[in-house]
């Protein structure tokens, strides 16, 4: 593997893929020899760090857990066949192992074999409920939870959420056991200390510390992204550890990390405590999480896009699409909203909407104030469920219209069209029969064989149609016009510049 960084993705179950592992380590791991595990780390005083940070280590750490997983993988057999290039070669292989090295599964037969990994994980509830990372025991045969102290204890699953990447397993044993608390994200802010405990490389109960680098980072592992940076070292193994503040209250979950080498540069992520809990407490009710569903498509709001609608500044999620007989759809909300608030809570850029609505619960009725006609209006949504909050469109797209400057040829939409260009029956709109080189419209992405539907707010069907449109958007002084094209099935909105 290269020296480039990248982002580091769930383990997969391959040791040849250990720098791509959140934190694991593949490996028969040795004993761990801990402290006393008869605390409860609840109700514990702010550290004043020129004390150090002993006294939060000692209250919290007997709550920290390791995990050891047993698994399964089927892998295939790549042994040498020599039959058809060297006999002698052949003859060498024979006199040291025999026909082994001809045995079936050579040519790529899959056989199955078991691997071993370690994480991290904490108690947070008397009971016996630990909280880890979901890839730290996913596909799992066998899980394993092992206290400070180096008593082992076999874990069964509570529940999973692969889309927060987290999980709940339950214990049986002598409680009460340690425990820690979930204190509040939100609170936390860039440049607090913080510190890590967990099990990087399989050596046992690690602490180190940090300060929160940064929030909300986006790392690309699915939609709810949200993690909170940090430079506390974490490392392979320390997966499903929790991120405590100087109360001992745990605010995130370490995850992941940014590294060329698969070891710590001082780049680490987490999944924010606001997030977590909302999962775990469901995990621990139901065994099951449910998400606040809306039921549109979206994309991000830019200046051109801002300008063409009349929007003070580029912010909140664009409506792309309203999917049918969804909560969205029943509330009236429509493609060409930008929507700026859901549930109180402000969108200052498109991915924060499918955060919000997917930790929104179920059938809560909301308010969600759009941006329709050059003003605010509110909608109200009753949520759904059982989603992924919303579905997110490309954000990068454009749009086209025969105006000359623009750089269109428009045509009338017909049953010869529909088969050059593959344009299902169903759709509707204005074909884009050519597109000038280096024109707006090319900058922007528009291409031949797509269809106009919509002009700013008008629907259109006809090329003079676009053309009125766009001479209106002129006449009202736009900077862009904005324009909704089709193709294949999917929507998006473009903000084409208008010149004069």
């Amino acid at each position: 593997m290269n020296n480039q960084a990248a982002f580091l993705k769930p383990a997969e179950r391959n040791a040849g893929v250990a720098m791509l592992s959140l934190f694991l380590l593949w490996s028969t791991l040795p004993s761990m020899v801990m402290a006393d595990s008869d605390h409860v780390a609840a109700n514990l005083p702010e550290v004043n760090i020129v004390d150090g940070f002993a006294e939060l280590v000692e209250a919290v750490k007997p709550a920290v857990v390791n995990i050891s997983v047993t698994g399964t993988v089927t892998s295939t057999r790549r042994l040498p066949n020599f039959r058809n290039q060297s006999p002698e070669l052949e003859e060498f292989f024979k006199r040291f192992f025999g026909d082994e090295f001809e045995m079936p599964g050579g040519d790529g037969t899959p056989y199955e074999r078991k691997t071993t990994a370690v994480g991290s994980g904490f108690i947070i509830d008397p009971e016996g409920l630990v909280v880890t990372n979901y890839h730290v025991i996913e596909d799992a045969d066998e899980i394993e939870v092992v206290f400070d102290d180096g008593t082992r204890v076999p874990a069964r699953l509570r529940g999973t959420d692969g889309k927060t990447d987290l999980a709940l397993l339950e214990i049986d044993g002598d409680a009460p056991f340690p425990y820690v608390i979930f204190g509040d994200s939100e609170k936390a802010r860039v440049g607090d200390w913080v510190v890590a405990i967990g099990n990087p490389f399989g050596l046992g109960g690690t602490t180190t510390k940090g300060i929160i680098s940064a929030r909300g980072r986006d790392i690309r592992s699915g939609p709810l992204d949200d993690f909170i940076q940090i430079d506390a070292p974490i490392n392979r193994g320390n997966s499903g550890g929790p991120l405590f503040n100087m109360k001992g209250e745990v605010i995130g979950i370490n995850s992941a990390i940014f590294s060329p080498n698969g070891g710590s540069v001082g780049i680490g992520f987490a999944i924010p405590s606001a997030m977590a809990s909302n999962v775990v407490s469901q995990l621990q009710n139901t065994g099951s999480v449910q998400r606040g569903y809306l039921g549109v498509q979206i994309q991000s709001v830019n200046d051109d896009i801002a300008d063409s609608l009349g929007l003070d500044r580029a912010r909140g999620a664009l409506v792309t699409q309203v999917i049918d007989g969804s909560p969205a759809k029943a509330a009236g909300l429509e493609a060409g909203d930008v929507i700026l608030r859901f549930d109180d809570k402000d969108i200052p850029r498109m991915r924060e909407l499918p955060k919000i609505v997917a930790l929104t619960e179920m059938n809560k009725e909301v308010d969600v104030v759009v941006w329709r006609d050059e003003k605010e209006m509110t909608v109200r949504v009753s949520v759904g469920g059982n989603s992924d909050g919303t579905t997110a469109g490309p954000v990068n797209g454009s749009d086209d219209s025969e105006a000359g400057k623009l750089g269109l040829r428009l045509g009338q939409l017909d049953d010869d069209a529909r088969e050059q260009f593959s344009i299902p029956e169903g759709s509707s709109g204005v074909l884009i029969t050519e597109v000038a080189p280096d024109s707006p419209a090319a900058e922007r992405g528009l291409a031949r064989g797509e269809l106009i539907t919509k002009v700013g707010n008008s629907d259109v069907e006809t090329p003079e149609g676009v053309q009125e449109a766009i001479r209106q958007a002129i006449d009202d002084g736009k900077n862009s016009v904005l324009m909704l094209v089709e193709r294949e099935g999917r929507v998006r909105y473009v903000a084409i510049p208008l010149d004069g």
